[in-house]
């Protein structure tokens, strides 16, 4: 079987294909439309988030079996119509979500004792003590939409720190010795902080606008390592400037391209939402990075290999 490797990734990823008899291929450079003049080539390919998988790129893959996706999300494949086809999907949650949990726990220790602040003043040269007095993550309660592998994963972090960990799920009975599935009542009345962990589906695009902030009980902290289009983010700066939401760590932004790998979707003046972000001392960013260490770099090749292995060897 001939694969073709569209992103670079892990050498093992390369190394233990070839041993298990497969022969690989790489274009890195090529645009889509020159891929899609020869895919028709190979039975499978692997990719990070390079371009959409579309149906016009699927239907003239005529002898694609596998796509394999090193990253936890599907989103940029035509998910249904690759299925028609018959090929099989391969994704990678399980090899970055130690790092995706690990992230998230350090955005909400970083807010809460306001070290990005707190290292500025003193680059600048200011000893501000009391202006940089934190609060503590003990007796909180962390509320985790999500509850797959980087929910559990990020539950998982926060034993010992006696916290209240509760989650909720579209699919029943979830919960487990880390966390303790709730309704969204009981989720928007505990919650002091929310961490999401969504895929982007129809459900979950938006999710996070003016009117579900307004329905918990308490003003909360919000993490995000999931899917920047989650989160309104007019909306969130709405509520940040309230009140309603303490601050925010945002490892995704709703203005990424749909490849991930750069931040505007087109060639666009900075929306006005994003600016004011930009100046918010309460609000951590970082370039969709959650999942992105060199261990899940790794873990994230290991696990395609394996799938792959596992189905056509």
């Amino acid at each position: 079987m001939k694969i073709l490797h569209l992103d670079t990734n892990h050498p093992l990823l390369l190394d233990q294909l070839q041993k298990a008899g497969f022969k690989n291929e790489e274009d890195y450079t090529a645009t889509k439309t020159e891929i899609e003049s020869k895919i028709e080539n190979y039975n499978g390919i692997i990719i990070r988030s390079r371009f959409a998988i579309d149906k016009t790129f699927l239907g003239k893959a005529k002898n694609l079996k596998f796509i394999g996706r090193v990253g936890a999300g599907l989103e940029n494949i035509d998910i249904e119509y690759a299925e028609k086809l018959g090929i099989k999907l391969f994704n990678a949650p399980e090899g970055n979500r130690n790092a995706v949990g690990e992230h998230a726990l350090g955005m909400i220790l970083s807010l809460f004792n306001k070290l990005n602040q707190g290292d500025q003043s003193v680059r600048a040269g200011k000893w501000l003590r009391e202006e940089h007095r934190g609060i503590e993550l003990d007796g909180k309660t962390v509320g985790i939409i999500g509850y797959g592998n980087m929910g559990r994963a990020f539950a998982r972090k926060l034993r010992g720190f006696n916290v209240e960990v509760i989650c909720y799920d579209i699919l029943d009975d979830v919960e487990n010795s880390d966390a303790t599935q709730v309704v969204l009542k009981e989720l928007f009345e505990k919650t002091d902080v929310l961490s999401l962990h969504t895929p982007e589906t129809g459900k979950t695009i938006g999710m996070i606008n003016k009117s579900f902030i307004h329905k918990f009980k308490k003003p909360f902290w919000l993490i995000n390592t999931a899917r920047g289009k989650s989160v309104v983010t007019t909306d969130l700066v709405d509520a940040l400037k309230e009140g309603k939401v303490l601050g925010a760590g945002l490892d995704v932004l709703e203005y990424e391209k749909s490849s991930f790998e750069n931040l505007f979707a087109s060639k666009k003046e900075m929306p006005d939402a994003f600016a004011t972000l930009l100046k918010m001392d309460n609000v951590i960013l970082s370039p969709h990075v959650a999942g992105w260490t060199i261990e899940s770099k790794e873990k994230l090749a290991q696990t395609i290999v394996d799938k792959i292995k596992a189905n056509f060897c």
